[in-house]
Formats: structure tokens, C-alpha cells, sequence
């Protein structure tokens, strides 16, 4: 505690014992404001703060080298004490504080902070401490508006201060924050820059910048009203103002008479809140109010929006579309153990040649995570972890209309454009609908594919959130408890409206990465087909529902068939094998849509469906 000599200096604000409450047991509040050019903060900062804590003070003190901004409540010796130090600053001497009651402490804790600005306006050229506006008096302020002297009232504060009240006729400048009011004003009416402009905040402090920024923007009789709203009721009580007056405490507004009003706020939007407000079944503590409330639609709308902006964010440009080396893992299976490196490569992987995989091996591009370079002899074992190295190189283009349709806490289902492979294969690393959607996507909620679709094809994809829902989810794909339906436009006119294919598909990719029919030890496979439309140019349009999940089903299946799908690049007419896996942006497209899916979400059980628009060749 200071010496009595310094606490018989303060002086608090006249008539401060005014307010409706009993002086004995109120808290003491006050608000106070300086530009001044300080030095040493960070010392200052350390003593005012041991010093509040000391004095059982609590509130926040702004510190800057442009001043000190402060709203502080305790007992009144402790207030006294505090001001007494301050005024001791070269600077703040006479420091005069705005001063209120209330019943109980309306602040947490204390904090003492070091700022750039002690109010936030982002203009530098603006220096309060060198110059401010012409300040008008609250008495004055009302002769005027007593006398109905033409002039303009201008409110500078955020719109959620506004709502609790302001003066009569006032500008509401309509503002989320100090540092829109100069966007606000470059756009305000060119006769007001000669016209008498008053403008006001709360105690003044956003004047002591707004005003010379008026100024500098060509208007040239501008004042600002001294001390701020909370002097005018202060002085003059509640003349020509509507409402309460909003303050940054738990007490969230105060009256004319400075007594603490019944509004509450919204902790969500800083809207103040009256009876009305409160009894609103849209006021949720903490989460909403009737200002802020927003239906689960709109916020689905709102989620899917800020996810598309953020998609697009991280494919402008394509993260593959910049050379970096890339690594990707080769788990060796347990029916592999004891072999040679080469020789499980060449059978893992027999679309790529022996020859090219021992170009590799040769090339140290196989290492362990170590980064021990694994030769083509190295005897591997079973899970034991291979790391390929694929030197830096640019991927080729994709596309990237991924399109949101739904998300919530548990899941993310998009729309995959094509051509955009679900994962890292082949020549693409990081051009990945995976990749592009953990980079859209806040950690740790790393997106998890809960199925998978083939590079080419478009359509409705499904994403988990967390682990737990990804394995709930596919288990409802495993079990065969989800509707999966595709639009697919094929080559020729089925005999029946109706048909299905039972052929099974080989469990193994053989020529580029290719399954294909496999009789003896295929995977029991089947998709049931129903005609849409029978065309004039020899195609068809069918739905196609899958029973199982086999790599290129659908497209094996109509190949198998006869029917092979238009534009597809692999599995061709006449029985032949393409040579291409994934087609180049400017390729015809193949034409498979997974078009409807259906399933029950994994939290809540209900039923899921969704639907996209036909693409256009549909």
C-alpha cells in the first residue's frame, strides 16, 4: 500500500456518491483514459501488476507508449492508491478518472497489458498525444440540443454498444470494430465535411483518434464530446438519450443515474440483452441470442461455406504444382518375410516393371526411416516399413471443384470433381483429394476416407472426423447397410431394363494397376442395373447400385458385359485394356457418377441421404 500522504491527494470524480447505491458497500468501478508518450513499460507493467494484485483490484490496464486506458474496480482505498501511483507518471498528474458503484465485483481477474495501441485504429498518422479535436462540454452539448441547433451527432462506437442506446438522431456507424470507422467515414455524405459534427463513445476515448481522422478527411468542424457518454449522464442525466449506456464489465450497461442496468450479454455477439431477450427460448448462456441465433440450416450453410473457402484457398495453387521430393511407405505383408526387397517390389506391384523397379533400388531411392539406403538384396521382414523416395517433381494438374455438401461434428460428405485421385498413387502425391483435404481442415480432426472412388469418377465421397466414426461408418459399408447409387452412361443398348453381374474381380491389379474378371480366385462381386434411358447415338443411362466394393466394379462389370463405360480410359470395348489410369484435365470424361448414397449417421443413428445434380452428360 502507498503512503497516507499519497491516498490524501486523490481526488475521484465530483458527485461520484450520487448513484442510487449505498456508498458503504458498493464496489468501486472506474474508467479512465490518457494519451500520453510513456516509456519503461515493461518495468511499469510488472509493478502494476504485483501492485493491483496486492490491493485486491481487478480489471484491465491497457499500457502503450501512445498512453493508458483502464478499467479497474475494488475497494475505494485500494482505487485511491492506484490513482495515486499513476499520477506519479510523467504525463498522467492529473489524471481524473470516471467513477461508479456496483454491488459486487464486476471484473474476474486482473490483467495489466503492454498493446500497440491503447484503442485499436490502425491509422499511425493519427497521434492523440500531439493533437485532438475541439472537445465540447456535456453542458454545452445539451444547450445545444436543447436549443435544436442544427447539428450532427455521430456515434462512434461498435454495433453492439449501439443497441443498448445512444442519443437521439445519432449516426450509428454501424461497426464490428474501431478500425471499420475510417472505411465508414470515406464513405459518409460530402456536406457533412462543412456542417457542426459532435461525435461521442463512451468516455471518450475512440474521439481522441476518430476526430483528427475526421479532420485529415476534409471536415472541418468536428468536436468531440468531453468525457464521453458516461460524463454527459454524469452531469446532465439521461437529455435526449435513449437507452442505457454499455460498459466492459459484468455489469454490461449502465443508466443516467450511473446505476448498473438488468440487461445481460450475449457472450457470442456482445449484444446486450433486456427481460425480453433473456425469456427468448433462442438465449442459450453462453452460445446465442435472439441477434445471433441462427437455425441448424443456416449454420450447415455457414460450415459449408467457410469449408469450399477454405478448399479453394489450398488448391490456388495446386500443392503438387511446386517440385518437392515425396516419400511414401511400402509395408512389407507377412507372406513376404525373409525375401529380397526386389523381389516383393515386383510382386506387389506388377504394373510397374522389373526393371524399373530395380532402376530404383539401384538408385538408393529405397530407404528405412532411419534413412539407411536399402538395396535390392535386402532381406525384409514382415511389417517392417520401406520407405520410396521419389525425387522432386511437378504433378499433373487435377481438378479441384470439391464441392461441401454436408458437415458436422462426426462427418464431411463432399463432391469429388474429376479427374482427382482419392490418394497418393502413381505420379500423384500431393494433388490428392486427401491431401487437399487435410490441408483444408483444422488439426487435429484429420479428415478419414471412409470409402474410396476411382480417380476418374465423380460423385459423392464420405468423410469421417475422427477415427471412432470412420470405423462405425465402414462398418455399415462392410455389413452392406448403405445404398450406394451411380449414373453411368455405356457403350450399346442392354437387352433387359433390368440385370445384374455377379462375375467376380480379381483380388490383385495385374497389366497398369488393372483387375479384371478372375473366375477361379476372384472376389465374389455384384452390381444390379437398372436402364434410365435408351439413346439415339447407341448409349445408354443407368443407375447402377452397389452390393459389394470391389476396386473398378461398376466398370468391370459393363466391360464384362459388353457394355463398357463411355470415356473410360482403361477398360475398353471389344474386351481390350487401355494403356492410361488417370485422364488429363482436358480428357472427355469418363461418365460414372456416384450419384446417391444413403447411411445412418454414426452419432445420432438417423437417416442420411444425399443426392447431387447429374453431371451433364447425364
Amino acid at each position: 500500500m502507498l503512503p497516507t500522504r499519497f491516498l490524501l491527494q486523490v481526488s475521484l470524480a465530483p458527485g461520484w456518491f450520487a448513484c442510487c447505491r449505498s456508498a458503504v458497500s458498493a464496489v468501486t468501478n472506474i474508467s479512465t483514459y490518457r494519451f500520453a508518450e510513456l516509456t519503461g513499460l515493461k518495468a511499469l507493467r510488472e509493478e502494476l501488476q504485483a501492485s493491483c494484485k496486492a490491493w485486491s483490484l481487478k480489471g484491465t490496464i491497457l499500457l502503450s507508449t501512445e498512453g493508458i486506458n483502464l478499467f479497474v474496480a475494488g475497494a475505494a482505498d485500494s482505487i485511491a492508491g492506484l490513482l495515486a501511483r499513476l499520477r506519479l507518471i510523467p504525463g498522467l498528474e492529473d489524471l481524473a478518472p470516471k467513477v461508479s458503484l456496483s454491488d459486487s465485483q464486476p471484473f474476474n481477474r486482473m490483467l495489466v497489458r503492454l498493446k500497440k495501441e491503447i484503442i485499436s485504429f490502425g491509422v499511425e498518422a493519427v497521434r492523440p498525444a500531439d493533437y485532438t479535436s475541439p472537445k465540447i462540454a456535456p453542458k454545452e452539448l445539451k444547450r445545444w440540443l436543447d436549443e435544436g441547433r442544427a447539428v450532427t451527432l455521430l456515434d462512434t462506437r461498435n454495433d453492439y454498444e449501439v443497441k443498448l442506446g445512444t442519443f437521439k438522431g445519432a449516426i450509428d456507424p454501424d461497426i464490428k470494430t474501431f478500425r471499420g470507422f475510417p472505411g465508414f467515414v470515406r464513405g459518409l455524405p460530402a456536406e457533412l465535411k462543412d456542417q457542426p459534427v459532435v461525435m461521442f463513445c463512451t468516455g471518450g476515448i475512440r474521439c481522441e483518434k476518430a476526430g483528427p481522422f475526421m479532420e485529415m478527411e476534409g471536415f472541418r468542424q468536428i468536436y468531440q464530446l468531453d468525457g464521453g457518454i458516461l460524463k454527459y449522464f454524469e452531469e446532465c442525466g439521461g437529455a435526449h438519450y435513449d437507452g442505457d449506456c454499455f460498459v466492459f464489465d459484468q455489469r454490461v450497461g449502465v443508466d443516467p443515474a450511473l446505476c448498473e442496468s438488468d440487461h445481460a450479454v450475449c457472450f457470442a455477439c456482445l449484444a446486450p440483452l433486456d427481460a425480453t431477450d433473456q425469456e427468448d427460448p433462442r438465449f442459450v448462456q453462453g452460445r446465442s441470442c435472439p441477434h445471433c441465433f441462427k437455425s441448424e440450416p443456416e449454420l450447415l450453410a455457414g460450415r459449408i461455406a467457410s469449408r469450399e473457402a477454405r478448399l479453394r484457398e489450398v488448391c490456388a495453387p495446386l500443392p503438387g504444382s511446386v517440385p518437392l521430393e515425396n516419400r511414401r511407405p511400402v509395408n512389407i505383408p507377412a507372406g513376404h518375410d525373409g525375401r529380397a526387397l526386389l523381389e516383393v517390389l515386383i510382386d506387389l506391384f506388377p504394373q510397374v516393371s522389373p526393371a524399373e523397379w530395380e532402376a530404383r533400388c539401384e538408385a538408393g531411392r529405397f530407404v528405412n526411416y532411419g534413412g539407411v539406403v536399402r538395396s535390392k538384396d535386402h532381406i525384409v521382414r514382415a511389417g517392417e516399413r520401406v520407405v520410396q523416395v521419389f525425387p522432386p517433381d511437378v504433378e499433373p494438374p487435377v481438378a479441384t471443384d470439391i464441392r461441401v455438401l454436408h458437415e458436422d461434428e462426426a462427418l464431411i460428405v463432399v463432391r469429388k470433381p474429376a479427374p482427382l485421385p482419392m490418394h497418393a498413387s502413381g505420379r500423384f502425391h500431393r494433388n490428392t483429394l486427401q491431401y487437399l483435404m487435410n490441408l483444408a481442415c483444422d488439426p487435429p480432426h484429420v479428415p478419414r476416407p471412409v470409402h474410396r472412388l476411382d480417380a476418374n469418377t465423380t460423385g459423392i465421397v464420405l468423410f469421417a472426423r475422427t477415427r471412432h466414426f470412420c470405423r462405425l461408418l465402414q462398418r455399415q459399408f462392410i455389413e452392406g447397410t448403405v445404398d450406394k447409387r451411380y449414373l453411368v452412361r455405356v457403350t450399346g443398348h442392354p437387352t433387359n431394363d433390368r440385370f445384374f453381374s455377379e462375375a467376380p474381380i480379381s483380388a490383385e491389379p495385374q497389366r497398369l494397376g488393372t483387375h479384371w474378371i478372375d473366375e477361379e480366385s476372384g472376389q465374389a462381386s455384384r452390381t444390379d442395373f437398372e436402364v434410365i434411358e435408351r439413346r439415339a447415338d447407341g448409349t445408354a443411362l443407368l443407375e447402377a447400385r452397389l452390393l459389394t466394393g470391389r476396386t473398378n466394379q461398376i466398370r468391370i462389370h459393363l466391360w464384362h458385359l459388353g457394355h463398357p463405360v463411355a470415356g473410360d480410359p482403361a477398360y475398353l470395348p471389344d474386351g481390350r485394356l487401355g494403356d492410361t489410369q488417370t485422364l488429363d484435365v482436358e480428357a472427355p470424361p469418363l461418365q460414372l457418377h456416384a450419384w446417391k448414397l444413403s447411411f445412418h449417421h454414426p452419432r445420432s443413428g438417423e437417416p442420411m441421404h444425399f443426392e447431387t445434380e447429374r453431371p451433364c452428360w447425364a
